[in-house]
C-alpha cells in the first residue's frame, strides 16, 4: 500500500478512479477542497494498492492554532484489512516531519470499535466528549506519540 495525494482537479478517467467508490471520493473531495483550500501537506490521500483505490485519509483541514484534524475512511470492500491502520500511520509521519510541534486529533463516534482501535494502536488517547457536525456526541482522541506499531 501507498499515499498518493489526492489532487484539487483530478481526471476523472484516469483508471485509478474507475470504480464507483473512488468516482464517489472524487466527488466528495472536490467539496472538500471548495471549503479548506488544498494547503499541502494538509491535504487528502488517497491509500492505494495495485492501482485500486481502497480508501482515503486526510487533515480535515490546515492546521488551526498548532492543531490538526485527521479523518480516515476504507472502502468496505477493504475493511478488516489494515488498510485504515496503514493510513493512520502515515498521515501522522506526515504531520509530524511537517511541523513536530503540532498538536493531532481525531473524532470517533462514541463507542469502542475498529476506529478506535486503530487510534489507540496508533498512540492516541481518548481526551473528552465533544460535539461533531455530523455524529453529535464524538470521542476526541490526541496524539500522544509512537503507538505500539
Amino acid at each position: 500500500m501507498e499515499l498518493r495525494v489526492l489532487q484539487q482537479n483530478e481526471n476523472a478517467s484516469d483508471p485509478l478512479f474507475q470504480s464507483e467508490y473512488a468516482q464517489q471520493l472524487l466527488s466528495i473531495y472536490a467539496e472538500y477542497y471548495v471549503e479548506t483550500g488544498f494547503q499541502f501537506p494538509w491535504v487528502a490521500y488517497l491509500i492505494v494498492d495495485d492501482g485500486e483505490v481502497l480508501g482515503t485519509v486526510s487533515f480535515t483541514k490546515a492546521p488551526v492554532d498548532h492543531t490538526v484534524e485527521i479523518a480516515y475512511w476504507t472502502s468496505p470492500d477493504h475493511e478488516g484489512k489494515g488498510v485504515a491502520s496503514f493510513g493512520c500511520k502515515e498521515i501522522l509521519r506526515i504531520a509530524v516531519e511537517a511541523d513536530p510541534s503540532v498538536t493531532i486529533t481525531a473524532k470517533t463516534a462514541p463507542e469502542i470499535n475498529p476506529s478506535t482501535h486503530i487510534l489507540e494502536k496508533n498512540g492516541f488517547r481518548k481526551v473528552e466528549v465533544v460535539q461533531d457536525d455530523e455524529i453529535g456526541d464524538a470521542w476526541m482522541w490526541k496524539y500522544h506519540g509512537s503507538g505500539a506499531e
